[in-house]
């Protein structure tokens, strides 16, 4: 039996990708073996989304050949999409482009049989480089979506699915469109059953995702908002957990149908990016910090008290200080609980590469570093409004602090619960709880107590 590894780098669909070749490997009769292990097979699900992305995906791929030469190596998705002669430089045997990754067991067993028919007889084992596969092919207007799937999660309590690909939003940092091509759906009934299958093997969350997952059904003549309400049908599922959503798409209408459905989580990550009109403007994003504003007030006041995640970029082309200020100012007017911030990276390819102003390491450094001491007070208020109330939590996993076991999970916000473990040998995995929110234990850790088990 040949052994297989995988390597995921970037997004959660690129890691539900990674997740679904794995079933395909096993299905096809591979042992899945860990990826520092040696194996005959890696396969390195790459990212492309920065230049370091880029890097980080090279650096994976020469990892893997050192660590077996004579493997085969896989080099899939985006950075194989958009950077096709870079990634031929790297010790890589099969180029599998995004669109192709339901291939990979048959251009493995291709492979094979190439290089069985090659050294049929010959006394020289080493690789030769004129066996190399590249399915890579153009995602234009017309491409349609990828047909992967999954029946099993490694995390067993919450699965991520994958329902839309593609952007057409052609934000001038971003390389994904190119990297994805335009909007794909995925047809609301395979998305059902997929659900019902996960649930089906115990799994109690689903986490709906994709590339530009607002756009989810435009060209399905549908909508996301539906696609929910369908999966929120399946009596076995406890909890929806929904990715990325841009801001217009928060209208009275959307969040009022949001807040009729009871296993909806209340977290919401919108994109913002920058908290100056001016800046979302050149950065090509379609909507003001109005409008922004508007969506977190329909959601602040459909859901008590949720949950509203973003992300941040500093240090934009052309962004002056009180451009950043202006920034400061807006994150705080909305309170977030968490804020993903990052550092402007220079991607080639896309019109902010080619903009004037380009702002200093040193500057975006210390932005960021600003941008995290104002984030610490927000995130703690947030937390801070849980202690004394109940809440419902999802246990993922035992673990211990300070010699006391506990079971630690997330509620419908996403905060993170330890519930102490009561019984020696008792198991609250994938149990969903409730109690009453007692105390800190550590760090953004909130212990739960007086637990009420609802579902086995």
């Amino acid at each position: 039996m040949r052994k297989a590894a995988l390597h995921n780098l970037g997004c959660k669909v690129n890691a539900y990708e990674t997740e679904s070749m794995q079933q395909l490997l096993e299905q096809a009769g591979y042992e899945i073996v860990p990826f520092e292990e040696a194996a005959d097979v890696y396969v390195v699900n790459t990212c492309s989304v920065t230049n370091i992305a880029d890097r980080k995906s090279r650096q994976m791929l020469h990892r893997a050949r050192r660590r077996n030469p004579d493997s085969v190596v896989v080099a899939a998705g985006c950075y194989v999409q958009t950077a096709k002669e870079q990634a031929e430089d790297a010790a890589v045997d099969i180029f599998i482009g995004n669109n192709k990754k339901h291939e990979l067991p048959q251009l493995l067993e291709q492979f094979f049989a190439s290089r069985e028919a090659a050294q049929e007889g010959a006394a020289d084992k080493e690789r030769n480089d004129s066996l190399k596969i590249a399915a890579v092919s153009d995602i234009g207007r017309d491409s349609e979506y990828e047909t992967l799937s999954v029946s099993r999660t490694a995390e067993h309590t919450r699965a991520f699915m994958k329902v839309q690909d593609g952007c057409n939003q052609f934000c001038s940092y971003c390389i994904i469109p190119y990297a994805r091509g335009r909007v794909r759906s995925r047809q609301m009934q395979d998305v059902i059953q997929e659900a019902k299958r996960l649930s089906d093997n115990g799994c109690k969350e689903v986490v709906l995702t994709g590339i530009h997952l607002s756009s989810y059904g435009v060209d399905l003549g549908t909508d996301l908002i539906t696609l929910i309400e369908k999966v929120h049908d399946l009596p076995r599922i406890a909890r929806i957990r929904l990715g990325s959503l841009e801001p217009k798409i928060v209208t009275e209408e959307f969040a009022g149908r949001l807040a009729k459905l009871p296993k909806l989580c209340p977290h919401f990550h919108l994109s913002l990016q920058s908290g100056c009109d001016a800046v979302l403007k050149r950065m090509n994003r379609k909507y003001t910090c109005v409008e922004y504003l508007q969506a977190c007030e329909l959601l602040r006041g459909c859901f008590t008290h949720p949950a509203i995640t973003t992300d941040v970029i500093v240090g934009f082309p052309g962004e002056t200080e009180e451009e950043f200020q202006e920034t400061r100012r807006f994150l705080k007017k909305i309170g977030f609980f968490e804020i993903h911030i990052f550092k402007y990276s220079l991607r080639k390819g896309t019109r902010a590469a080619a903009m004037e102003h380009q702002i200093p390491e040193q500057v975006k450094n210390v932005r960021s570093d600003i941008l995290f001491s104002d984030l610490a007070p927000m995130n703690e208020a947030f937390l801070d409004w849980h202690l004394g109330r109940e809440a419902e939590a999802l246990l993922e996993e035992q673990v211990s602090f300070e010699g006391k076991e506990y079971f630690l999970g997330h509620t419908k916000e996403y905060v993170k619960i330890a519930v102490p473990a009561e019984e020696p040998g008792q198991s609250l995995v994938n149990r969903v709880v409730r109690g009453r929110i007692t105390s800190r234990l550590k760090e953004r850790v909130l212990q739960m107590e007086n637990v009420l088990e609802e579902t086995s």
